[in-house]
């Protein structure tokens, strides 16, 4: 008896461990990558530099998306909050899409587990669902309602990873390469790193052994009926319409919904559906929660509502131009497998780039992180060490006050109990040659 129970478990555990294995080393260059972005690339302007839903503005919300981190609930808040500072709410909307559908990491993930045209279905067909989110926009978004969502949202009801949302922990001064090798840029890499990987490390987890519980016991034939295999033009459409709903339903997002995808791809969704099912992360059902908190009943219905079409016409579109252009894939061979660790290039990967993520943990505990790790899901107003809260404590020096200043912006100075308002981290008693 034990042993029926036992086995079933065993087996999915193997599956989990083995997608593991095969995706490690590209989540750790993923996320290293996406640290050196958001190291030099400041997102205090962010407000400024949306103020409409012109081309002009949603094509640096693309940009800015792409630059930051990649969890879904970050996004989320971070999206609020530039929101609350006077972006435009399609502009805000379309940062956050960017934000989990066209970073480097997801790209690098998709690549490994299901191939490159997976990868290249994600970086076009993300584009595309933003400018019809936007038409959508356009079309059915009443300035009432985005006043209501503005008053909903001036009033910051607390969400999930505020604190992680609202770190800027970016270098200015010099060139980019110049940036990420000062002293100063190598600890914002290891933070953003770090940071990123405590946002999002329970959704992959969460994922992975999703994906191998379906793929050890759920059988073939259900994945082939449900999504209606024997039927290739009728699949082609269903796949995209319904891919969102189990993405909705499966409560992981970020990029832990792309070992999923490796399992309903092998198990016969459509190529289109696969999109729309990884677009569809930022529709689950705790962060629908989210934007109710955020911006009220209605916004979050609406918001619904556009999120889903544009997601299904995006992975649609998606579908009909990579059939046309005879991309999709004819095999169905996904990486998801049973447990084999050898000697092979995985392994040499695996261990290049955990000594690599060794290097900038270790950074990372060296320069007051773990104080700031503290702080990443404290809200972003309201709270007694929430930015917010010390946002309005002297950025100079005065008086008594002289001698700290915050390790990772030093021209933020204050006492020694005070906080750095743009990254959180306590600051620090300067060295002799840094005090003015």
């Amino acid at each position: 008896m034990l042993a029926s129970v036992l086995s079933p478990i065993a087996e999915a555990l193997d599956f989990a461990f083995a997608m593991t294995w095969e995706i490690l080393w590209a989540l750790v260059l993923g996320f290293a990558l996406s640290a050196v972005v958001q190291a030099v690339i400041s997102r205090g302007e962010m407000g400024r530099l949306l103020p409409d839903d012109s081309p002009r503005s949603l094509a640096i919300a693309c940009g800015l998306g792409a630059a930051s981190s990649s969890c879904s609930y970050a996004a989320v808040a971070l999206a609020r909050s530039i929101f609350r500072k006077g972006a435009d709410f399609s502009a805000a909307m379309a940062f956050e899409f960017a934000s989990t559908n066209l970073v480097i990491e997801l790209g690098i993930l998709l690549a490994v587990l299901l191939g490159w045209q997976f990868t290249l279905a994600e970086f076009v067909g993300g584009p595309i669902m933003i400018v019809i989110l936007a038409l959508l926009f356009r079309a059915f978004l009443r300035p009432e309602l985005v006043e209501l969502a503005r008053r909903q949202a001036d009033r910051g009801v607390p969400g999930v990873m505020e604190g992680h949302a609202e770190m800027d922990m970016s270098v200015g001064g010099g060139s980019i390469l110049s940036r990420v090798r000062s002293r100063q840029g190598f600890t914002a890499i290891s933070h953003y790193y770090v940071t990123d990987w405590a946002s999002i490390w329970k959704d992959i987890a969460l994922g992975l052994l999703i994906a191998g519980a379906l793929a050890a016991w759920v059988p073939e034939s259900f994945w082939q009926g449900f999504f209606l295999v024997d039927h290739p033009l009728l699949s082609k459409i269903w796949g995209p319409m319904i891919g969102p709903v189990v993405a909705m339903l499966s409560f992981v997002c970020s990029i832990g919904n792309v070992p999923l995808a490796a399992v309903l791809w092998n198990g016969g969704i459509s190529f289109g559906g696969v999109a729309a099912f990884i677009f569809a992360d930022l529709i689950i059902l705790p962060i629908l929660n989210i934007y109710r908190k955020y911006y009220g009943r209605r916004m979050s219905l609406f918001l619904l509502a556009t999120f889903y079409t544009s997601m299904v016409a995006a992975g649609l579109v998606v579908e009909v131009l990579f059939q046309a252009l005879g991309l999709v894939p004819d095999d169905r061979n996904a990486k998801v497998i049973e447990a084999n660790v050898t000697w092979n290039y995985t392994t040499f990967l695996n261990i290049v780039f955990l000594a690599l993520s060794a290097v900038l943990v270790v950074r990372f505990l060296r320069t007051g992180g773990p104080q700031m790790l503290r702080m990443m899901n404290a809200p972003a107003t309201g709270h007694p060490d929430s930015h917010a809260g010390h946002a309005e404590r002297p950025s100079r020096a005065t008086g008594s006050d002289e001698g700290y200043a915050c390790p990772m912006h030093p021209e933020i100075r204050g006492g020694p109990d005070d906080r750095c308002p743009s990254c959180g981290m306590r600051l620090e008693r300067r060295d002799d040659s840094t005090r003015s």
